[in-house]
């Protein structure tokens, strides 16, 4: 009997990951810290993106008030993905930590 591996259901390219600048497992999938690094990132660069969309607004020079909404749901949309990926991490280590051996 043959064990096979379960082929991943995504492709790194779908997170902005990199994988030949980055750390991987030895099948070319990048690590989950990579991952939640590039989460991490993608916030930061939506929260400034959201910032200066605020200083435009407060200083007259935002031309597009869509602007301004967009890059508020973008940078809620990015915190909520990273905190689901936390979420998922710390329940992954609490189930692998109450395995008995």
């Amino acid at each position: 009997m043959t064990i096979n591996k379960i082929n991943p259901l995504w492709q790194s390219e779908n997170f902005g990951v990199d994988t030949a600048n980055n750390k991987t497992q030895n099948d070319g999938i990048p690590v989950f810290s990579d991952i939640l690094n590039t989460a991490i990132s993608n916030v930061k660069q939506t929260e400034a993106e959201r910032v200066e969309a605020d200083y435009l607004l407060a200083t007259g020079q935002l031309d597009n008030p869509a602007i301004l909404s967009m890059a508020n749901s973008k940078a809620e949309i990015a915190v909520q993905l990273m905190v689901q990926m936390r979420n998922k991490a710390l329940e992954s280590y609490n189930t692998i930590t109450s395995m008995s051996m």
